[in-house]
């Protein structure tokens, strides 16, 4: 191992033209070993191997397989395929990972034992160092990553377990890596940060740079949030990219957005059910809501207004953020010169009378999409969606992700490519 620690660029794409692209890239901007992702072999196959060896001779090719049966058959195709590294799960059987060092062996390939989901980290690093393994990694997942957890506390475990070198991956960036090469990291595993720059080859120097300096260098790119900067993510985003991340779900379809272009509002839902044309409950929220809600209606879809310029006022003035409304809305010309964002499935000169049916906090249900008290509400120019709030910590960080992978596709269509050449559809389309 070399004196300073290693830059390991995890090609994770589907497609191995984008993978070889942002390979060359990255080595330019000074990646050390280049990882044939798990998604791109199982996607692409051991020819991803292959064609990654065949274009980088001279670099340490990782295949990261996470194997977790028939380690000596898998290592002897990867190996045989042109890597010199193959990754086996830790929580694999004995018999696996003997039959993997066996092989690599055989075939010039050496193992590195991938930790993820591996209990007692210390001792299962004793005991498989002592298998002939050759490198550990310390590994959260991605879909861990979405709800906050880092690999920094298991990191320094496996540090003090071991003499062989330690990699650790898991949504490293230019602010989080020093802090891991300081607690004993040697093999720094990078993947979203290089291959969902716009600009692989700068973002890899100056990842390389931050390796050498250990002086982080702050972000707001590449990054996993907190549930305290739930909103903070969402503001980062767009409704699209937040309905991407929920499986292309959490839309309120039927709704018109009474606001320019541009305009974003994410809070917290308050709900309030009423019946067509009573504004009584809907007002009566206002009062009730905290800095930052976004009043969210029921009126029945009804024709007849329950929201007008005057509450838009008091609204403001409780500094809610917007109100959504399945009803109608008036006096919309005044609430644009607030302005006020509003969103509703009606507009309507006369409003009803107030006679307080209904509710205020309750569970709602508008055009099929149920909604409660504290969900939050992302709404913009092409409409708005809800987040169940348990789900909202992920479904910030996933609608961050999908907001960064479009940024390197739209990069590559400038450079001369198209949505569909880029994402190969052809390829991926149903037959039958």
């Amino acid at each position: 191992m070399p004196e300073e620690p290693i830059l390991q660029v995890a090609l994770d794409f589907e497609n191995l033209h984008r993978a070889l692209q942002v390979a060359k890239e990255a080595v330019e901007g000074g990646a050390d070993w280049i990882e044939v992702g798990t998604p791109l072999i199982k996607s692409e196959g051991m020819n991803a191997i292959r064609e990654i060896k065949k274009a980088f001779p001279n670099k340490v090719i990782v295949a990261d397989m996470k194997t977790a049966d028939v380690g000596g058959f898998e290592t002897e195709l990867a190996a045989k395929s042109g890597a010199q590294i193959v990754t086996i799960l830790g929580i694999s059987d004995n018999p696996t990972i003997t039959e993997a060092v066996k092989a690599g062996k055989k075939y010039g390939a050496e193992i590195m034992i991938d930790l993820l989901r591996v209990n007692n980290v210390e001792e299962r690093a004793k005991e498989l160092e002592k298998l002939g393994v050759k490198y550990f990694c310390v590994h959260v997942g991605i879909d861990m990553q979405m709800i906050g957890k880092n690999p920094l506390d298991e990191l320094e475990k496996v540090v003090k377990a071991t003499n062989l070198p330690v990699a650790v991956a898991g949504g490293l960036n230019k602010e989080t890596i020093p802090e891991v090469i300081k607690r004993g990291a040697s093999i720094i595993i990078v993947g979203g940060a290089i291959i969902k720059a716009p600009n692989v080859t700068e973002e890899t120097k100056a990842i390389k740079n931050v390796m050498k300096t250990l002086i982080p260098e702050v972000s707001n790119l590449y990054k996993k949030y907190s549930r305290d900067e739930i909103v903070d993510a969402l503001m980062k985003v767009s409704s699209p990219n937040v309905s991407d991340a929920m499986h292309r779900g959490g839309a309120i379809h039927g709704l018109i957005p009474h606001i320019e272009p541009g305009t974003k509002i994410v809070g917290r839902a308050l709900t309030v059910k009423t019946v067509n044309g009573d504004w009584a409950k809907p007002v009566e929220a206002i009062d009730r809501a905290k800095p930052g809600d976004i009043i969210v209606i029921d009126a029945d879809g009804g024709e007849d207004a329950v929201w007008g310029e005057l509450a838009s006022w008091s609204a403001v003035m409780r500094k809610v953020k917007g109100v959504i409304i399945w009803g109608a809305v008036r006096d919309l010309d005044d609430i644009m010169k607030i302005p006020f964002p509003v969103f509703s499935r009606y507009v309507a000169s006369n409003a009803g009378d107030p006679k307080g049916y209904g509710e205020i906090g309750g569970e709602i249900e508008i055009n099929g999409r149920k909604i409660r008290t504290g969900d939050y509400i992302i709404a913009d120019y092409s409409g708005v969606v809800v987040i169940p709030e348990e789900e909202a910590l992920e479904i910030a960080n996933r609608a961050i992700d999908v907001m960064e992978r479009e940024n390197r596709i739209r990069e590559e269509i400038k450079r001369g490519s198209t949505l569909s050449s880029v994402q190969k559809l052809e390829k991926w389309e149903k037959v039958g």
